[in-house]
């Protein structure tokens, strides 16, 4: 198992810049996929980034450019946002994948204010 802990959510302006941060504890070793989501009010939860065991790494097209995904060797996850527009606010979650299994953190609330 693992568990995620999300911390970094906030409000800032527009323009502004955050970072947020999962940590992972339990069978860190064994996971092959980390990524960021997000779901605003009234929308489905969707990608914003993702990286592989391997450092692969994947954006959403609507971060691109803005925001940069990256992972440390305890398996802790960051996503450096900047440049970041009201259309980013929503709650955060993050997520791992170990095999079959899924594990989500608990969500960070990110807003942001014209």
């Amino acid at each position: 198992q693992v568990q995620l802990v999300e911390s970094g959510g906030g409000l800032v302006q527009a323009g502004g810049s955050l970072r947020l941060s999962c940590a992972a504890s339990g069978s860190i070793f064994r996971i092959n996929f980390m990524g960021w989501y997000r779901q605003a009010p009234g929308k489905q939860r969707e990608l914003v980034a993702g990286i592989t065991s391997g450092g692969y790494t994947d954006y959403a097209d609507s971060v691109k450019g803005r925001f940069t995904i990256s992972r440390d060797v305890k398996s802790t996850l960051y996503l450096q946002m900047n440049s970041l527009k009201p259309e980013d606010t929503a709650v955060y979650y993050c997520r791992s994948t170990l095999g079959q299994y899924d594990y989500w953190g608990q969500g960070t609330q990110v807003t942001v204010s014209s």
